[in-house]
């Protein structure tokens, strides 16, 4: 019988974090959140608002603030690729959940993003996407549970590959 644990996805824009989760979601029966989203409701304001608005650190602190305080069970959560700068966030996500980091290589994430601006990537003045890929992925695989290579998987594929190792991961 699975756990009442949620399943955290964290990884750069554009890897697919909260297609892959809507998918994930429905394959386990759980709830879907994306905490971007969460952000936007609570503060009242679009990412890239809150970010012109009150600059990164601003951003962070909100979002750092919002997602260490996400309470929910048996809920597949899409988080945004800046919440690993958030120690408290990711503190009370990994005690909720299993931290599932979402990888493809730098070049494919490149393809899938358009205007980092309107995405509201947390990405500072002068900084090259390369720059803050290299910088974040240490962080991802030392707060992942599970790492997933998705390149060469479909939506599905992936969806389906995370479900086996969780489910994996609770009989043992």
């Amino acid at each position: 019988m699975m756990n009442l644990k949620n399943i955290v996805l964290i990884g750069m824009p554009g890897c697919g974090k909260s297609t892959v989760g809507v998918v994930l979601a429905k394959a386990l029966g759980y709830r879907f959140l994306d905490s971007d989203l969460v952000i936007q409701e609570e503060d009242g304001r679009l990412l890239s608002e809150i970010i012109d608005e009150e600059g990164l650190e601003g951003f962070n602190r909100i979002e750092n603030e919002i997602n260490s305080r996400i309470n929910v069970k048996k809920t597949v959560i899409a988080t945004g690729g800046s919440v690993i700068y958030g120690k408290e966030a990711m503190k009370h996500l990994k005690e909720t959940g299993t931290v599932v980091y979402i990888r493809l290589p730098y070049e494919e994430i490149e393809n899938r993003l358009g205007d980092l601006h309107n995405r509201g990537v947390s990405i500072k003045d002068g900084q090259t996407l390369r720059e803050l890929y290299d910088e974040r992925v240490p962080l991802y695989e030392g707060y992942a549970d599970i790492i997933i290579d998705e390149h060469g998987r479909t939506i599905s594929e992936t969806a389906l590959y995370i479900k086996d190792m969780i489910l994996g991961s609770d009989r043992k």
